[in-house]
């Protein structure tokens, strides 16, 4: 389900009417059908066509990744250069 589908059914409710709303799409039977829904179609659209996407899609996934694991070391990093910086060292 899109989030602009969730957004136009949800901003016509009141917010007594959420709860009731939303509670069905937070059960794990819920999560497992929409995340294997959206294995197939991507099966059907990348893997069943032979597409070098997969491919991309591997290599940008490993580049996030990698970002994000080298992130907070990178942070400190700066906030040293930072202090040192104000410090004068």
């Amino acid at each position: 389900m899109s989030l602009r589908r969730i957004y136009n059914e949800v901003k016509g409710m009141k917010v007594k009417e959420l709860p009731n709303y939303l509670k069905p799409m937070l059960s794990m039977n819920y999560v497992k059908q929409t995340v294997q829904r959206g294995l197939d179609n991507y099966h059907a659209k990348y893997i069943q066509t032979s597409s070098f996407d997969p491919v991309y899609h591997v290599c940008i996934g490993g580049m996030i990744f990698s970002y994000l694991v080298a992130l907070p070391e990178e942070r400190r990093h700066l906030e040293h250069q930072q202090h040192a910086k104000e410090h004068g060292h």
